[in-house]
């Protein structure tokens, strides 16, 4: 049976007495005498779970009760016949609710805990209903917590831009888990960076921090609630803290350090699918860098060949390669005139072996890098906005599964990608230091 999750399919094994369930009770005209088990060795488990999934069956509604009909209506909280402690990892949660900007009171957690105790006994009836109350608390509070909340980002796939969470995707979600309790604490349908932030801001309401460090973080929150739990395969870039993570299957793959966007040419707040790797690319110059530094030297007597640079008539797919004496090189200096250049590939290519292309009309991608030394600065705010990689070839391998192919002679070769893979570029300044709480540089003053 394949079950979705968040971001992907995944196989799960549901228990094979699950599965006998979901068959006998979809025919609801068995007797109560057929279905007896033969042995007695076998009634009391048989028998008890069956009761579960025959009142769970009765009392479910909605979505959550599709949820359960795809699972022969084997409990979720109450696998072993009994509510177990994930039911208490969950209600803890909701009593801190107001972290993620929540009212904990709208979960009723009164009555759910209430429901939990009744729900500890051996009667099935009182087991369905704390089993479905608990769905449904967790479902709601995982739908609002991911919910978007005002934070400017450009989605640049359709496909990216956040959507409801529904209640059937929520605890489809839970069920694939090796452990829910795990999964419910880690907060595992939620990013690593929001996890982390939330415990920041749990610091700083019990130390009862100034109200612009708890406005602050907030809105460092909000940011991390647009990216992805870690077992959707995804590449988070922090501009603020000029690093990049890689995230599949639950965990943190790799971690780097990058060099983005100077004060002056930001890297953005955009989501994007990587679509396909260019090896051995060239550079496209960026008309400013063309007039402040490449026109200035051609004019006091470099060549384009020297800076090994080409000049092309246009932007099209088949551009005119341009000879020097066709282009006004004063007028391209002084900023009245436009000029396209490119630089060679090569291993001096400001590109590298590789960049990664997310397609944007912001000319925003990742890529490798000849110039090391900027990646081992603290402060790495040094790019046009692009994100230059600490290890592009790693990069490479955990997308393509395969090593980065060795240098050629050939240009611009695309590679597509088997399945696309999100990046996330975010901004968070919030982090947790010796003394608690910390904030990095507002390098692009989004903080204000």
């Amino acid at each position: 049976m394949l079950i979705a999750h968040f971001g992907g399919m995944r196989r799960v094994r549901i228990p094979q007495l699950a599965l006998l369930l979901l068959a006998g009770l979809a025919c609801t005209t068995v007797s109560a005498e057929a279905a007896k088990p033969k042995t007695a060795a076998r009634a009391k488990p048989v028998a008890g779970q069956r009761a579960i999934a025959l009142a769970i069956r009765d009392q479910g509604r909605g979505q959550i009760a599709s949820f359960y009909a795809t699972r022969g209506f084997w409990p979720l909280w109450a696998s072993s016949g009994r509510i177990g402690p994930e039911a208490d990892t969950l209600i803890a949660m909701l009593k801190t609710a107001d972290l993620d900007g929540l009212d904990p009171s709208s979960y009723r957690i009164d009555r759910l805990r209430a429901l939990v105790a009744k729900g500890r006994s051996a009667d099935p009836q009182a087991i369905a209903e704390a089993e479905l109350a608990l769905s449904a608390a967790f479902a709601d509070y995982v739908a609002e917590v991911r919910k978007p909340r005002g934070v400017r980002i450009k989605y640049l796939d359709p496909e990216l831009k956040p959507r409801p969470v529904t209640a059937l995707t929520a605890l489809r979600g839970a069920a694939l888990q090796p452990s829910l309790g795990s999964y419910i604490a880690t907060m595992g349908w939620m990013s690593p960076h929001y996890v982390r932030l939330r415990a920041l801001l749990a610091q700083a309401r019990e130390r009862k921090s100034p109200r612009e460090t708890v406005q602050r973080l907030r809105l460092n929150l909000d940011r991390a609630r647009l990216l992805p739990g870690p077992w959707t395969r995804h590449v988070v870039v922090d501009a603020a803290s000029a690093r990049l993570w890689y995230y599949e299957g639950g965990k943190q793959r790799a971690m780097m350090r990058v060099v983005v966007g100077a004060p002056e040419t930001e890297t953005p707040m955009l989501a994007g699918m990587v679509r396909y790797a260019v090896l051995n690319p060239y550079w496209n110059v960026p008309d400013y860098l063309i007039q402040r530094r490449l026109a200035p030297k051609i004019v006091a007597g470099a060549t384009s060949a020297s800076l090994r640079m080409e000049v092309l008539s246009d932007w099209s797919a088949s551009p005119r390669r341009l000879a020097a004496d066709e282009v006004d090189w004063p007028a391209v200096a002084a900023g009245r005139k436009l000029v396209r250049m490119r630089q060679l590939p090569g291993r001096d290519n400001a590109m590298g072996r590789v960049k990664f292309i997310f397609p944007n009309d912001l000319g925003i991608y990742l890529h490798d890098t000849p110039d090391k030394g900027l990646l081992s600065k603290a402060d790495r705010h040094l790019s046009n906005g692009c994100i230059r990689l600490q290890d592009a070839p790693g990069l490479y391998r955990l997308m393509f599964g395969r090593p980065l192919p060795a240098a050629s002679k050939q240009p611009e070769r695309d590679v597509a990608l088997p399945a696309p893979i999100p990046v996330y570029l975010t901004y968070i300044t919030a982090t947790p230091t010796e003394r608690g709480i910390g904030f990095l540089k507002d390098v692009y003053g989004r903080d204000e």
